[in-house]
């Protein structure tokens, strides 16, 4: 009976351990006719993983679609979609998005809704998936409108996301954008300042913030692009005494939203 009983438990771990192997994470959809679907219905798609030379059959018009929609296409080794859904992704993945992005026109009128100048951040590169969490999760505390991510070399809304953002996605509007210096040029021209923060530039809390103000935050290792930092109209820095030469993105980020949030609402230290 105790071997028995041994047989069984194997069985059973083994039955249980298959299902884990083709259980998918929530926001991977595999294999064309799903991925197709999905396209179909209009769900917030993050991006497509489509294995290296994979182009035949219903690939190619799936791939079209992603064209003619915006979303980014990413090649990569088709063992990498292995480990993602096990053998029956048919060379194609899509990562869907926790929410539907919003435009910039809406950061805009959810600045104009509440009657304030536009609050909002711009990240550059920033490929961490917490990161981005906890900075949509401090701008909603903080009374921004809107944050603008862009289209490639980014996290993305994920469920990691919006996990790190205990939800605060579902309330500010992530904008997606193909070129974040052309964006940049454009806020300026609708009257908005642009606060690149990064090491070399002025003490952050020595500038007027009240006004339109977007803030830029730059990548985790490289920091804020050469041609973005070519588009701030200020760069912003914050003091570091100790032995470590940066601040994490997103409590740097943090630190500069609430001195922002200090300024609007006329806070005097005493």
């Amino acid at each position: 009976m105790k071997g028995a009983d041994n047989r069984q438990n194997k069985t059973e771990k083994g039955y249980n351990e298959a299902i884990e192997e083709d259980r998918l994470p929530e926001d991977y959809i595999a294999g064309r006719n799903a991925v197709g679907e999905a396209l179909r219905s209009g769900r917030a798609i993050d991006k497509i993983l489509v294995s290296k030379g994979e182009r035949t059959g219903s690939i190619v018009m799936l791939l079209a679609q992603c064209k003619k929609k915006g979303i980014p296409v990413k090649e990569v080794d088709s063992r990498r979609l292995d480990s993602l859904a096990g053998r029956n992704h048919q060379g194609i993945i899509a990562v869907a998005a926790c929410k539907g992005y919003a435009s910039v026109d809406d950061i805009f009128a959810a600045a104009q809704k509440k009657d304030q100048p536009p609050f909002i951040i711009v990240c550059d590169e920033l490929e961490d998936p917490h990161n981005l969490g906890a900075i949509i999760r401090t701008a909603d505390a903080a009374g921004v409108h809107g944050v603008i991510i862009p289209k490639r070399r980014s996290a993305g809304l994920t469920s990691a996301v919006y996990k790190a953002s205990a939800g605060a996605v579902e309330y500010v509007p992530v904008a997606r954008v193909s070129n974040i210096s052309d964006t940049l040029r454009e806020l300026k021209k609708r009257g908005v300042w642009i606060y690149g923060l990064d090491m070399q530039g002025e003490a952050w809390c020595t500038v007027d913030l009240k006004g339109a103000a977007a803030i830029v935050v730059g990548s985790e290792g490289r920091g804020i692009g050469r041609l973005v930092r070519e588009q701030c109209d200020f760069i912003l820095s914050l003091p570091m005494l100790g032995n470590v030469s940066s601040l994490n993105a997103s409590v740097a980020c943090g630190i500069l939203l609430y001195e922002v949030a200090r300024q609007r609402r006329g806070l005097i230290s005493r």
